[in-house]
């Protein structure tokens, strides 16, 4: 069982891409499963602005969408479905898809249960490595094709891939989340923010170049 009060490290993993992309996160076991995608979203650097679910224990979650049926009949809400409902029934491995189309999957770990440490703020970000793929690449197939065109010696076509970037892009470092930017709506619906607790490291460093802001997909 689970205290209101505990809190559950989990670990973030974005599956079939290697070197992993991975990060670490605190955040209290009293969350809805929308203040985790939240907070999944701004670990991992994800701008936020496609379909996701949750799977845990063969249900799905997820928000209901208005005049959708079909979606709605496989989808539990994910803001009436608080994380303790998974972790009391023995859950240690949630599933995350996010972006239908280019089918972004990410395992989440439950790494260990345990109090929250007084006057401490949550979610906490705890760590992680390798900056996450673009949004609207192509899924993993236009996110390797897009690390070829950036290595490139052909200037046009690296040119090309970094102006659709809108660009440098350093694939081994990421975006170190901000007190300003980094928030998630926790289940009191206080704005809850990171604060960052591990010391920059040689093998975790952090830069603040932004992810792009297109919209449309990738051309080929």
């Amino acid at each position: 069982m689970t205290a209101l009060e505990d809190v559950a490290i989990l670990r973030v993993e974005l599956e079939d891409i290697e070197p992993l992309i991975w990060r670490r996160v605190a955040v209290r076991t009293s969350m809805n499963l929308k203040s985790v995608h939240s907070v999944i979203q701004a670990a991992m650097g994800w701008l936020d602005c496609h379909l996701w679910e949750i799977a845990a224990d063969e249900r799905k979650y997820g928000m209901l969408i208005p005049n959708d049926p079909d979606w709605n009949e496989r989808i539990k809400d994910a803001t009436t479905t608080k994380l303790p409902a998974l972790l009391t029934t023995g859950v240690r491995e949630i599933g995350y898809v996010y972006d239908m189309s280019d089918n972004w999957q990410h395992r989440v770990i439950v790494e260990k249960l345990k109090a929250a440490k007084p006057g401490v703020l949550y979610p906490q970000f705890l760590g992680g490595e390798r900056r996450c793929p673009p949004e609207d690449c192509g899924g993993m197939p236009g996110y390797y094709e897009f690390l070829e065109d950036i290595a490139s010696k052909q200037s046009k076509k690296r040119k090309a891939a970094l102006g659709w970037y809108g660009g440098s892009c350093e694939t081994d470092y990421f975006v170190l989340p901000r007190t300003a930017s980094l928030t998630a709506t926790g289940y009191s619906g206080r704005m809850l923010s990171f604060v960052p607790t591990l010391p920059i490291r040689e093998t975790s460093v952090w830069c603040a170049v932004p992810q792009p802001t297109h919209s449309s997909a990738r051309g080929r």
